[in-house]
């Protein structure tokens, strides 16, 4: 019997440590090592050689420094301050303010009595300070009046190029980033015209965003979601300098800009058949799609075929598209498809 206890209590061990091994659905699993710094190196005087001067613009732009500390995670030095409305500007490469978001925002502000996000802010052009991901709390203060607002300073400049992975305040959508990107990548250009494209990966997040902002540059309407997965297929970083590809990117913008005519000429010709499908457009550049059936293999970044390949086989299809071979039926299998994907 005594075996027996012995025998069942191991193995009600060995299922409790395995039941401690497994985490349940949606818990997230810490870190096994803590990193970062301690409390005491977080501290940081606003006399400190590394924000001195930094300190010293702010008073000098008629804010105020509030206090200094070191980043707990990176150990960068930063600067909270009071600013002047008036002495913080948006990057100008941003994406464009939504005037209803800022008075919904501005609103809900008002109504907690509060201003309690800081922006995040660097040194911009000319001695003023820019904002890489704060122009509607920015411009929210401006409708409630404010004379100041609360800002986190840093003296990492470069913090105004990764305006995607910092702007949360309202959500972007395609066109958004796509505009967002290729005017950042303008101003990176200009900046260090010898630098390679592939350099900015972390600053632009995808390719495709370069090539479909000078889309939206040509056409503010333009519908880039449909031809999203043909470009993330074929679309990437260049081993060459920005200014170069940039150029490169003008022509593969132009030549989209050709497609979706031919799109539109199609899908007018369906309509005017009897096919009155949401999805029509879809459908359309799903069947003039040249790397529709591609699949990639694990491991494998390279792109289908080369863009430039891509989208003249995909002209070429567009122009001899054949509306008489397009049923009902064919429209029902992409609305399916599109609903499952939803």
């Amino acid at each position: 019997m005594a075996a027996v206890r012995k025998r069942t209590a191991r193995k009600s061990a060995a299922a409790k440590s395995r039941a401690r091994g497994k985490r349940a659905p949606g818990k997230l699993a810490p870190a096994r090592s803590r990193r970062g710094l301690a409390a005491a190196e977080v501290t940081l005087a606003l006399g400190s050689p590394d924000i001195a001067s930094l300190a010293a613009e702010v008073a000098g732009a008629g804010g105020a420094p509030i206090g200094a500390y070191r980043d707990p995670l990176g150990g960068r030095a930063l600067l909270l301050a009071s600013l002047p409305l008036a002495a913080v500007q948006p990057t100008p490469f941003q994406r464009d303010l939504s005037p209803t978001h800022t008075k919904r925002l501005a609103t809900k502000i008002d109504e907690a009595a509060a201003f309690l996000d800081p922006l995040i802010v660097v040194r911009g052009a000319q001695g003023g300070f820019w904002t890489p991901n704060g122009r509607h709390r920015l411009a929210a203060a401006k409708v409630l009046g404010l004379r100041q607002i609360t800002a986190l300073v840093s003296p990492d400049e470069s913090l105004a190029y990764r305006i995607l992975a910092l702007n949360t305040e309202k959500a972007h959508n395609l066109k958004d980033k796509s505009l967002e990107v290729i005017r950042m990548a303008r101003a990176l250009a200009k900046a260090d015209p010898s630098r390679h494209e592939a350099a900015y990966a972390a600053q632009f997040e995808a390719a495709e965003l370069l090539t479909l902002g000078l889309v939206y540059e040509r056409n503010a309407r333009f519908g880039g979601g449909a031809y999203s997965p043909f470009l993330k297929k074929v679309d990437r970083f260049a081993a060459r300098p920005l200014a170069t590809t940039l150029r490169d990117r003008q022509a593969w913008a132009a030549r989209l800009t050709g497609i979706e005519a031919d799109v539109k000429r199609i899908v007018g010709a369906l309509q005017a058949r009897g096919l009155k499908s949401p999805y029509l457009r879809n459908y359309v550049i799903a069947r003039i799609n040249p790397v529709r059936f591609h699949k990639a293999k694990k491991g494998d970044t390279g792109p289908a075929m080369p863009i430039a390949q891509a989208l003249t086989r995909m002209a070429a299809a567009a122009k001899r598209f054949d509306v008489t071979k397009v049923s009902g039926a064919d429209l029902a299998w992409v609305a399916a498809g599109a609903e499952s994907a939803d």
